[in-house]
C-alpha cells in the first residue's frame, strides 16, 4: 500500500487555523443542530495513524473530555519528555525529521496517516510530504493567529477534487496533490 499523507483542518477565511493566542472557539461559531461529522468519521475510517505536534497534543488534553482518538496517536515533540500514564498504549513521541519519522510510522505498518497541527503541517508541506488536503473555511477574518501556511521552498500543485458547503456557511474543499 503506498502511503498517504492527509491534512484536515479548518481554518479561517484569512488561512488561520486558531487565534494568536491559540484559540479556537471559532470553529463551532456556526450552530451544528444536525450535529455532522463534516467528513471527520469518513477521514478516521480511512486512515491508520495520526501524527500531531505537541501543542496540538497540549491542547487536546486540555478539553474536558476523554481521550477522543481511537487510533494511534503519533505526537512530535523535542519538549515533551513523557506521555501521560494512561496514553501510554495510545500515544508514541517521536522526534526527528520529517522522513524519518514517516519511516518509523511505516515500519510499524501505518501508511494513510492524518497530519495534523500548525507547525507539524508547515513541515510536512516544507519537504513536500502532504498527499491531500482537506481544508474547511469558517466564515470569520481573524486578522492574526497561527497561520495554516507558511513560506515554502517551491510551489506545490494540487487538483481539486471536491468542494462541499455545510449549513450554507461552512465550505470545504478537498485537494490532491499533482505529482
Amino acid at each position: 500500500m503506498k502511503p498517504k499523507n492527509i491534512v484536515f483542518l479548518g481554518k479561517s477565511i484569512d488561512n488561520y487555523i486558531a487565534g494568536k493566542n491559540g484559540e479556537l472557539d471559532w470553529l463551532d461559531m456556526i450552530p451544528n443542530p444536525d450535529q455532522l461529522d463534516m467528513g471527520y468519521n469518513a477521514l478516521m475510517d480511512e486512515i491508520d495513524a495520526i501524527v500531531m505536534g505537541s501543542t496540538s497534543f497540549k491542547t487536546v488534553l486540555s478539553f474536558d473530555i476523554d481521550w477522543p482518538y481511537l487510533k494511534p496517536v503519533f505526537v512530535l515533540s523535542h519538549s515533551i519528555k513523557e506521555i501521560p500514564e494512561n496514553l501510554k498504549n495510545k500515544v508514541m513521541l517521536l522526534s526527528g525529521t520529517e522522513t524519518a519519522i514517516l519511516e518509523t510510522i511505516h515500519s510499524k505498518g501505518y501508511n494513510t496517516l492524518y497530519i495534523d497541527g500548525g507547525n507539524v503541517v508547515q513541515n510536512f508541506l516544507k519537504q513536500d510530504l502532504i498527499d491531500e488536503l482537506r481544508l474547511t473555511t469558517i466564515p470569520i477574518v481573524l486578522g492574526d493567529g497561527i497561520p495554516l501556511f507558511d513560506v515554502l521552498p517551491k510551489s506545490l500543485k494540487f487538483e481539486h477534487v471536491k468542494t462541499e458547503v455545510f449549513y450554507n456557511q461552512i465550505v470545504q474543499s478537498c485537494y490532491k496533490r499533482k505529482r
